[in-house]
Parts: structure tokens; sequence; C-alpha cells
């Protein structure tokens, strides 16, 4: 920012405790026009305000200005051809910590991965790759699903997932996926009911796999482009296309074919701001939880 900028922020910010709500009113959304330059000027200003008032109010725009760009980097996301799953998550991560360190993500999944590709070779079969991937992601590294604190905001945001080991069966599934998408294996998220999993892609070098699934299912269906499917929440264990059924029966839900097919990255990211939805209210969080209603108004289309 110049300097006449700056110069007008300070006379503004001294206007915050203006006994007319409507001058504040506008102070407030002129500050607010200035966007993300404005913060690190007011975050100097913060500390050493004698006013109360003005202190809080001051934190309070703050708060709302990275609230708005974290809208506005999800805007342009969903708007944007790739849609790219780990950029949509890290968005995603910043309600949590608005300053997040994307590399020390990034260094953690590397690790992960390279752990996994020292075990893996071009001769192995879908089933012994994902045996792999499960041995290192579970038995090395440690993760588990968080049964105790299962609601909690914690199991939704990806770096407190990496750092606790522990998660939800989506932020597990996308932690999976995301490394063994990094090392070319086509494991993908698939959006069943209360329980989100993963989906293994046919390999066609390994057509006998292909009995793993229920043959009784109709092969002109779109979703028996999925060679078996994955739980990540419960230690990578292995399943069929009757099992979904079984679980949708005892739900008592109707079977749709989106259950048993891999979801888009919008899917995912929508899943993710529903749970954290159900989370912050648990949690009484208003601001976390009007936060992430709006952020789900505009992947909906709504905003």
């Amino acid at each position: 920012m110049d300097l006449m900028d700056v110069n007008e922020l300070k006379n503004m910010v001294y206007l915050l405790d203006d006994s007319d709500d409507r001058v504040v009113s506008r102070i407030e959304e002129k500050i607010f026009s200035f966007g993300l330059n404005s913060i690190p000027f007011l975050e100097s200003l913060w500390p050493d305000e004698e006013s109360a008032v003005r202190q809080e109010r001051i934190v309070n725009l703050i708060k709302r200005i990275k609230q708005n760009v974290l809208a506005e980097e999800l805007r342009s996301w969903l708007n944007s051809d790739e849609q790219d799953l780990m950029d949509g998550v890290f968005i995603i991560n910043k309600i949590l910590d608005p300053n997040l360190d994307r590399q020390s993500i990034e260094n953690q999944l590397d690790k992960i991965k390279l752990d996994a590709w020292l075990e893996l070779n071009y001769d192995l079969t879908s089933f012994e790759k994902v045996k792999i991937l499960n041995r290192i992601i579970f038995d090395v590294h440690k993760f588990t699903g968080d049964t105790e604190t299962y609601h909690h905001s914690k199991n939704s945001f990806l770096s407190s997932v990496l750092e606790r080991k522990k998660g939800n069966p989506i932020s597990l599934a996308i932690i999976y996926s995301i490394v063994a998408q990094r090392l070319n294996i086509p494991i993908y998220g698939v959006n069943l009911p209360q329980h989100f999993i993963l989906g293994y892609v046919k390999d066609l070098e390994w057509p006998p796999l292909l009995r793993f699934n229920d043959e009784s299912l109709s092969r002109e269906s779109q979703y028996n482009d999925i060679l078996f499917y994955i739980n990540p929440f419960n230690n990578g264990l292995i399943f069929n296309q009757e099992n979904i059924h079984k679980f949708l029966k005892q739900l008592k839900l109707e079977v749709k074919e989106d259950y048993f097919k891999i979801c888009e990255n919008r899917d995912i990211i929508i899943r993710i701001l529903r749970n954290l939805e159900v989370s912050f209210s648990k949690e009484n969080n208003h601001s976390k939880k009007d936060q992430v209603m709006n952020l789900i108004k505009i992947m909906m289309r709504e905003d």
C-alpha cells in the first residue's frame, strides 16, 4: 500500500468507535474494500490500539477480509477446469488456519508417497498395490479412523489429520487417494451416503480381478468401471459391490448408481463442508458455521 492509502486507513480506523453506527458501518465497508492489502497494516495497529471498541472492530474486519478472500479462492477453484483436489482441500484448510504453509502439507504427503514408491513395481497386481499402500499408510505412518471424537471439526482439516494421524472417512480417503494418484495408481473417491470410500478403477492388464465384483450386476452398468472398493476408515479394507448393496439395505436407502461410481472433486469438497457445518454446530462455533454455510452456497452456485 502507498503512503496515501496508509494515512487514509489510519484516519478511518480512528473513526471505528464513532457514536453513529451508520458512520461506523460506512467506514468498515470502506476498509473492507481495500481487501487483503489492508491486513498487514490492521494487524500492526491492533496490539497498540487503546480503544477496546476499535480493537474489537479491527479484529472483526481482519476476519471478514480473510473469509472473503477464502470465498473468492473457492469460487475461482470451482470455476477452474482442473478442480484439483489438493488445491480445493488446501483452500478449505484455511478456515482453520488462513496462514497455513502449503509446503509443510506437501512434504508430509511426499514422505508417504516415497515410502510407498520404494516398495512398488510395475509387475504388481492392483490388489498387491493396495496392500502396499495399506501397510505404508496404516502400519508405517499409523493413520487411523477417529472413533472417539468422530464429529470434531479437526477431522475435516488435512493439516490436523496429518499431524494427529487421525481423521474421518473422507479426510483419510483424501490422503489415500492423493498419494495413490501421485503414484499413478487409479484410486478415486466414491460418495457413498454416510460413509465416504474409495474405488480402484479397472486395470485392464489384470482381467482376473474383474471377478472380485458381484457378477450378478449388469455388465452394461457404468459403475462396473470400478474393480473393487477400499475403506480407509477401516485400515484399507477391500470389498465389492455386493457389500455396498448390503450397506444401503441396512440404511434403508434406495440404490443409486452414483453410490457405486467415482465422484467429482467438487462433490468431495461439498461433503467436507457439510461435515464441517455439522461439526461447528455441535461445537457451538456459530461464526465458523456461518462461514462454512456461505462456502456451501458458493459450491452449490447459490450465491
